[in-house]
């Protein structure tokens, strides 16, 4: 067995490349360039990066920017950031066509993020419409689950903020 991959700081980083929904590609094949890891953002810096990846089709890569959130942000708002990678990582599972994986997902992210709202008395954290992202995710798993095959990451990802509009070009979530 070969050594393994390794980051510039000796970490177990797979360098393969990868495509837009984090899959890994041969190596030598030019991938989609991912996201640098333990970032520290600012809550509002963290949801306009991801909100452009998930518009971009690519919510592997906003999975990632969550993450960074989530490891770290002050534990009170651990739960919160956690919810949103699993919403993002449900898109990606749905987009791949993995629908128990994706609809499963998508449904234990929408209850992570209302159980942090409701604890925290917070509908909107940031901006974030988080009763309307709770619809979003369950209907979308349901319409997964409904058809049976992969959906359009982008076309299917949702409006994190902004009067809780869920985005939908071309395709409705029912």
């Amino acid at each position: 067995m070969g050594a393994r991959d390794r980051d510039a700081e000796g970490r177990a980083r797979n360098a393969r490349p990868r495509d837009g929904l984090g899959r890994p590609l041969p190596y030598g094949v030019r991938g989609v360039e991912r996201q640098p890891e333990g970032v520290v953002r600012g809550p509002e810096d963290t949801v306009a990066e991801a909100q452009a990846l998930l518009d971009a089709g690519k919510p592997f890569h906003a999975h990632e920017v969550f993450e960074d959130a989530w490891k770290s942000g002050p534990d009170e708002e651990r739960a919160l950031w956690r919810g949103l990678a699993q919403l993002a990582v449900g898109l990606t599972h749905a987009a791949r066509g993995n629908v128990t994986g994706g609809a499963r997902l998508l449904r234990r992210g929408a209850g992570a993020v209302e159980e942090w709202a409701a604890g925290a008395g917070e509908s909107r954290p940031y901006g974030i419409d988080v009763p309307q992202l709770g619809v979003w995710a369950r209907e979308l798993a349901g319409v997964v689950e409904r058809e049976g095959t992969a959906v359009d990451a982008g076309a299917r990802a949702p409006r994190l903020r902004g009067g809780g509009s869920v985005r939908a070009r071309g395709h409705g979530l029912g």
